[in-house]
């Protein structure tokens, strides 16, 4: 932006204040007259108009149609006889621009920061508190239906600045003069308070009008000590001094806000303030706690506005202090539309950014605890850590567990002010409470439950709801999987005879009558199964044995992870895998991944030649992940039949890049989301490795996909390849139901072009004028593969078409040694087939 332009954007964004600031208008015309910037006619009637605001408006019509030359113009004349106005509007802009405009991390190196513009992103804000039912549904929730109901919450309108939206009228008409935003550690309130400040100084703000925003650090107040006046304070930060700000606040409160970030972080006296020092004047030096309380309550600066951000634990003794008309409002985080553009944003849209969004979006758990944007860093840090180390961030996405283990930290070191207790005590204290509610099966902790075992803590979230004609306080953690993983973290404290005590109980807990009868005295896990509100504990539990892990907590205030959990652990998953029974393997997959063991890992796969995951349902792309782990720290794999679920091409891409490690592949099926072009270029990919391989099988549902089912084997030297399409109808009946191709090694086939011309006959009918067209496409495209042998064709009607055309591709392939044309009437065209009626049909391995 030039100059001129820089110029122009000033005076269109300050406008509505200038009109009232302004004093000198008429100075200001004559200059603009003398240089031809006014015509006569204007010039008159700014000089007769009654007020500096009359006479400014006049100005303005000028302004606007003389664009940015005329407004230059009148910027460097408004310079020059308004100097003190631009040290008020200009420098200290200027000055918020250069400060905020920059954040520092928290694994910052001292003269390291990064652009705000590249971590914030605007977080979901709810413009009213959550009630009860609300609240134990979300935290319940975890994928799709965790999304809805934690978009369903957020009702501040998107299409405005945040400041225009929390400041709204309400539906009576009526702005707040004070607001509380609420947040639970690490939602990104600060930031939040930041980007605000940066929205002000850039003129994103459309609706409300403030000349002046001031902006008080709650954890910069702790620091200070002694008596202060406000101006004394707000200067604290701030590149204006205290009579500078002491003019703006007398000039126009009504046009100042005063933004207040951190107030669960004051520590006010709990003693009644009856006694406090009453401030009554700006400039009144008073006890810090004192000059603070005056503002919040309006006893000094009523007219003016306040925003204060706090945690949810503090809510209710700010909402005693605030001036009235209030507001409450909440920043609930990231739903998965935010959580993808902070992936965006912190990558760049580089290349890596698909990748490690889309491995986070496969774990349901992973992508709910990224609603909370401290998370979301965090995840992104670690990936971007791993990419620079050249890993593949699908193979190994450091485990949930670590994760969680990070935020713990995190919140400690950052968000844990106020602590009285030492680690091991605090995580004990929060793991007793955790664990009482996964017994009772309850989210909502009741106050005093609460006060008896923990005073203060960073983990709990605190909300206020109406029961009748009373208040209620209510705890919770900020989501269920928290609470299962600080009950994990809090059996690692016991000793071993109480943990093992607890655990029995939990794997055997409907077989206590006859328990005696088969409990291994050892290994008293085994032949056991958790309780289903226990298995993600017994995971988190397997993620704190991982030597990382247990290394850095360690690290955490000497926090240890007792030695007789990891052998229990393990004796019970090698003995449920012995078994057999694929409907306990996604789960078992999931510890294995968790652990992260490699060399027991392999133990565990010994034991599966053959993975035949049809009987588990939904077996998804979070499963391929885990898989992945598995099979690349595994030994070789005879047979795997994922054929239970729907994955996606991404997931096929990285599970046959997984298989390449390996010396030959057997038998693969894979049920898909869609056979597409990018499928079919994947087994393109993967086909041009020497690697022996048995059989590759596609099968999809989709009505959208190229074909119903896409098999790919090795028979006597020859590539056999055989494509069906179904149909749901006898009205919706493919053109050509099957083709089988056979053709030598090297054969030139295009498998994406031939399965794409395949599709195109199949999505018209014989009485279409293009059907010609489309077979003669399908068959020239058969006759250029020089290496084809064998043909065999199904279809419902043979047509003097089909016959001319097959005619041609006799002619057309000399190595073509077999071609056979099967007539499939209606009646016998398979209806689309379930998962198990399709892969029953199948021929096994063995018979190819």
């Amino acid at each position: 932006m030039d100059q001129a332009s820089e110029r122009a954007h000033f005076v269109d964004v300050h406008w509505a204040k200038l009109v009232q600031a302004v004093n000198m208008v008429m100075p200001i015309a004559d200059e603009l007259f003398s240089s031809g910037m006014l015509q006569w006619e204007t010039y008159s009637k700014i000089k007769s108009a009654n007020t500096g605001q009359d006479k400014m408006r006049e100005i303005y019509e000028t302004l606007q149609s003389g664009g940015k030359k005329v407004k230059s113009a009148f910027y460097v004349n408004l310079k020059k006889h308004e100097p003190d106005l631009f040290g008020e509007l200009d420098t200290y802009k200027k000055w918020i621009q250069k400060e905020y405009e920059y954040v520092i991390e928290y694994n910052s190196l001292p003269g390291e920061s990064v652009l705000l513009s590249e971590r914030y992103v605007r977080p979901l804000i709810s413009m009213r508190h959550t009630e009860r039912r609300e609240w134990e549904e979300e935290m319940c929730s975890v994928g799709e239906s965790f999304q809805q109901l934690f978009v369903s919450r957020n009702n501040a309108n998107k299409d405005s600045s945040i400041l225009d939206a929390l400041f709204s009228a309400d539906h009576k008409g009526i702005h707040p003069s004070s607001v509380i935003l609420q947040g639970n550690s690490g939602i990104g309130k600060s930031f939040t308070a930041q980007k605000i400040m940066l929205d002000w100084v850039s003129g994103n703000l459309s609706k409300v009008e403030f000349d002046c925003l001031f902006h008080l650090k709650c954890k910069d107040v702790n620091r200070m000590s002694g008596d202060f006046s406000l101006p004394e304070l707000l200067s604290f930060n701030s590149n204006l001094s205290s009579d500078q700000i002491s003019q703006i606040l007398q000039k126009s409160p009504e046009k100042v806000l005063i933004l207040i970030d951190g107030f669960d972080e004051l520590r006010f006296s709990s003693d009644d303030s009856s006694n406090m020092t009453k401030v009554k004047c700006l400039s009144e030096k008073s006890p810090l706690e004192a000059s603070l309380k005056a503002l919040l309550k309006g006893h000094i600066l009523h007219e003016s506005f306040l925003l204060v951000t706090t945690r949810s634990t503090a809510t209710k003794t700010l909402g005693g202090f605030l001036k009235y008309p209030q507001r409450f409002t909440e920043i609930i985080g990231f739903s998965e539309k935010e959580v993808n553009e902070y992936f965006k944003r912190f990558f760049q849209e580089g290349e890596h950014f698909s990748s490690a969004f889309n491995c986070v979006a496969a774990n349901e758990t992973l992508l709910t605890a990224c609603s909370i944007p401290v998370i979301c860093w965090i995840v992104c840090t670690v990936m971007r850590e791993r990419f620079s180390d050249c890993v593949d961030v699908m193979s190994g996405l450091e485990t949930t567990t670590s994760i969680y283990v990070d935020f713990v930290m995190t919140l400690l070191e950052h968000h844990g002010h106020g602590l009285h207790r030492s680690v091991p005590t605090l995580m004990r204290s929060v793991g007793q409470l955790a664990e009482s509610g996964m017994l009772e099966g309850q989210v909502l902790f009741e106050e005093k439950s609460v006060h008896e075992t923990i005073s203060e803590c960073p983990f709990l979230c605190k909300f206020l709801s109406k029961r009748r004609v009373h208040q209620e306080t209510m705890y919770s953690f900020m989501h269920l999987s928290f609470q299962e993983f600080f009950t994990a973290l809090y059996y690692i404290t016991l000793d071993e005879r109480e943990l093992l005590d607890k655990l029995t109980e939990c794997f055997h807990s409907e077989t206590q009558a006859y328990l005696h009868i088969y409990l291994d005295k050892d290994f008293p896990l085994k032949y056991g199964w958790p309780e289903p509100n226990f298995l993600a504990v017994v995971q988190f539990l397997l993620g704190l044995c991982n030597k990382e892990v247990s290394s850095t907590l360690k690290s955490m205030d000497n926090l240890s992870v007792s030695s007789c959990i990891q052998p229990q652990l393990e004796e019970w998953i090698l003995d449920i895998a012995k078994m057999g029974n694929y409907s306990f393997l996604p789960y078992i997959l999931h510890c294995l991944y968790e652990l992260h063991e490699e060399e027991f890992v392999k133990r565990v796969m010994d034991t599966w030649q053959e993975l035949n995951i049809l009987t588990v349902q939904n077996f998804s792309d979070s499963h391929v992940i885990d898989l992945l782990s598995a099979v690349g720290e595994g030994k070789q794999l005879q047979d795997l039949k994922l054929n239970g679920g729907c994955v996606s091409d991404e997931s096929v891409r990285q599970l046959l890049k997984a298989l390449l490690k390996q010396k030959s592949v057997g038998g693969l099926q894979i049920a898909v989301m869609s056979i597409s072009a990018e499928s079919t270029l994947i087994l393109t990919d993967f086909l041009q490795w020497e690697l022996a391989w048995k059989e590759i099988s596609l099968r999809s549902s989709d009505a959208k996909s190229l074909c119903s089912s896409l098999r790919l084997f090795t028979d006597e030297g020859n590539l056999v390849v055989n494509v069906v399409k179904w149909c749901s109808s006898s009205q919706n009946q493919p053109s050509i139901s099957e083709i089988i191709l056979r053709c030598a090694e090297n054969t030139g086939l295009n498998l994406t072009s031939f399965l794409q011309a395949f599709s195109r006959v199949n999505n018209i009918t014989e009485k279409s004028a293009d059907f010609e067209k489309q077979v003669d496409a399908l068959l020239s495209l058969l006759s250029s593969v020089s290496g084809l042998i064998a043909i065999n064709l199904s279809v419902p009607f043979l047509t003097e078409t089909w016959a001319s055309r097959i005619l041609f591709l006799v002619q057309s392939c000399r190595n073509l040694e077999v071609i056979k044309f099967k007539l499939v009437l209606p009646d016998e065209i398979k209806e689309e087939l379930t998962p198990s009626e399709f892969w029953e049909q199948q021929p096994s391995f063995s018979d190819q």
